[in-house]
């Protein structure tokens, strides 16, 4: 609805159009870690960021990893647990995939630069996918963890438990 043609609503492109701001973040935050490690890079419009004089990376939806957030709330959202507790769960977790994908965008932008090649020859979007993964069930067990201290894990007997 955000996107022109179809259902489209100036109105959820507005106020509601998450991905281009999630977008926005990605490209500017990769621009930022480039910046702090020594590389100079601008973002050059709504899809593309390039290294000075170099080669540049386009974000697409594909590339957003809200799939992957959007796994991960629901995660938290589906368990027990007080909503200030759900709400601190949900925000670091999705900080924490956020970062990982500006480390590829970064990754993958210095790694064009210098023409270096994917581990394994895989495709950039499946790799982020299992280190993303990864870090999902590491989080997943960690939350798992601190909700049977309080009585309300997965596992828990008590799993009615509001906290």
């Amino acid at each position: 609805m955000s996107a022109p043609g179809g259902y489209y609503s100036s109105f959820v492109h507005d106020y509601f159009n998450y991905p281009a701001l999630l977008r926005k973040s990605l490209l500017y935050g990769s621009q930022l870690f480039l910046s702090v490690i020594g590389y100079h890079s601008n973002v050059v419009d709504v899809f593309h960021l390039k290294m000075e004089n170099g080669p540049s990376v386009q974000l697409v939806y594909s590339c957003l990893g809200y799939g992957l957030m959007s796994f991960w709330v629901a995660f938290i959202y589906a368990n027990n647990g007080s909503v200030k507790r759900k709400i601190i769960w949900i925000i670091g977790g999705c900080l924490m995939l956020w970062l990982i994908n500006v480390l590829r965008i970064s990754l993958l932008l210095i790694a064009f630069d210098k023409h270096w090649s994917i581990p394994f020859n895989m495709d950039h979007h499946t790799l982020f996918n299992i280190v993303a993964y990864i870090l999902i069930f590491g989080m997943i067990w960690f939350f798992d963890k601190q909700q049977k201290k309080i009585g309300v894990g997965l596992f828990s007997s008590k799993k009615n438990v509001q906290v």
